[in-house]
């Protein structure tokens, strides 16, 4: 069954029912639907949501498979809503997070109404690329195979482009260059999404970018933040608990868990006399600050979780379930 036939008042994983009321009824011929971004980790899949919407919802790092949660934004124009299904890089799982996180981009493979298969542009289609297309040439959704990172390949750039035009030809698939860095081509890539669309209604409030709660926005730029600043020494097992939110006029208090799964990762986090911490809280604060538009105080906490991605259990307690 199509996502696009949700009723947006059912409620998502984090809670949030939306109010009909709050919906407009949209112009004739109005077109819809849900478009799943997916391809190998690190691709510039989040960077492109966040680009598309306008916002950043998403977070970006330079390590990969920092994507963890289906995702969506949502981007609102004269002729078209797309909600964009932001997925986990498809790669080979390395324990149970992993393969949960595959299933999940899997899944949303098959309820979307376009997929937009994003690769690199600075190198040929490799291995990881072809898995990919092995999925996508037994489905019978329409697919847009997209070259990001336009602004970094080299002058010489035809035999890169070669090797993913010949896989759309091959599979009789449209072919769109662009940067989700500096937007270059996305007008271009927008109107080939609208025009493999349906008609059809306004399943969001045209003035909302995203269906997820600010509290996990919250949590996720919090781990961005660890990402960029601990790079390889914490790389993905980290979770975030945002614990409370405590609302005031002047000021938001937002008290939040760090899980991570041995105790030397603890050690790296505090840092020298809490500097990492505090270094984390600072730059987490500033990107929060700028999603509430408002004053924030953050009070982080870290806890040893031991081999918390190995367990239903745990993942469930922190977020990470397969999606129905």
């Amino acid at each position: 069954m199509s996502e696009s036939n949700i009723d947006p008042q059912t409620s998502n994983n984090e809670g949030i029912i939306l109010d009909l009321a709050s919906i407009p009824q949209a112009p004739a011929n109005y077109k819809s639907g849900f478009i799943g971004i997916i391809g190998r980790p690190n691709v510039g899949k989040s960077t492109l949501m966040n680009h598309l919407v306008g916002q950043k919802i998403a977070i970006t790092s330079p390590v990969a498979q920092t994507t963890r949660n289906r995702l969506r934004g949502i981007l609102t124009t004269p002729q078209a809503q797309l909600i964009f299904v932001d997925t986990p890089g498809i790669h080979k799982p390395h324990h149970q997070l992993g393969e949960v996180l595959v299933q999940n981009a899997r899944i949303a493979i098959e309820s979307v109404d376009v997929v937009l298969f994003v690769v690199d542009g600075t190198v040929e289609a490799g291995g990881g690329d072809r898995y990919i297309v092995e999925l996508l040439a037994h489905s019978q959704i329409p697919v847009i195979l997209g070259i990001n990172k336009l602004d970094e390949q080299p002058e010489e750039s035809a035999q890169l482009d070669a090797s993913y035009a010949q896989i759309a030809a091959a599979n009789n698939w449209e072919l769109a260059k662009f940067s989700a860095l500096n937007g270059d081509g996305l007008e271009t890539l927008q109107q080939l999404i609208i025009d493999r669309l349906e008609p059809g209604p306004y399943y969001y409030p045209p003035d909302l970018v995203t269906d997820q709660p600010e509290r996990f926005i919250m949590g996720e730029l919090i781990r961005e933040q660890i990402l960029l600043l601990t790079r390889e020494e914490v790389p993905h097992s980290v979770a975030i608990a945002i614990e409370k939110v405590e609302e005031a006029p002047t000021i938001t208090r937002v008290f939040a868990t760090i899980h991570i799964e041995r105790d030397s990762q603890k050690g790296i986090l505090i840092g020298k006399g809490g500097s990492m911490l505090k270094a984390i809280g600072s730059a987490a604060r500033q990107q929060i600050q700028k999603l509430i538009a408002g004053k924030v105080h953050l009070e982080l906490f870290v806890k040893v979780q031991p081999k918390w991605r190995q367990s239903r259990t745990r993942l469930a307690e922190l977020g990470y379930r397969v999606e129905e």
